[in-house]
């Protein structure tokens, strides 16, 4: 089993910027095959925003492609969401995600809200 825990979170105004971590509860960043992140609003499904492989490619939903960027740190152990030009559409629970051959981590969620 592994926690995730999410950081990070808050409330910002539109155009503002906020960074998410995720720190899983082992050593497992640098080789866990997909990590990501994901985000729920309220009466909507959970979307997925970012994906990063153990290789490091990057993948991005639509909506968000240039302004966030994951990343790892995998001598922290540590996943991130930058999180730049925020809109309040972007506004939602994020969760963290970790694929592994064992099965699917998720973290307990951080709260977004972008208003001003």
């Amino acid at each position: 089993q592994v926690q995730l825990v999410e950081s990070g979170g808050g409330l910002v105004q539109p155009g503002g910027s906020l960074r998410l971590s995720c720190a899983p509860s082992r050593n497992i960043i640098s080789s866990a095959p997909m990590m990501g992140w994901y985000r729920q609003a309220p009466g909507k499904q959970r979307d997925v925003v970012a994906v990063i492989t153990k290789s490091g490619s990057t993948d991005y939903a639509d909506a968000v492609k240039g302004r966030f960027t994951v990343s790892r740190d995998s001598t922290k152990n540590i996943m991130y969401l930058q999180m730049n030009n925020l809109k309040p559409e972007d506004t939602a629970v994020y969760y963290c995600n970790l694929a592994t051959p064992s099965g699917l981590f998720w973290g307990q969620g951080t709260q977004v809200t972008v208003s001003s």
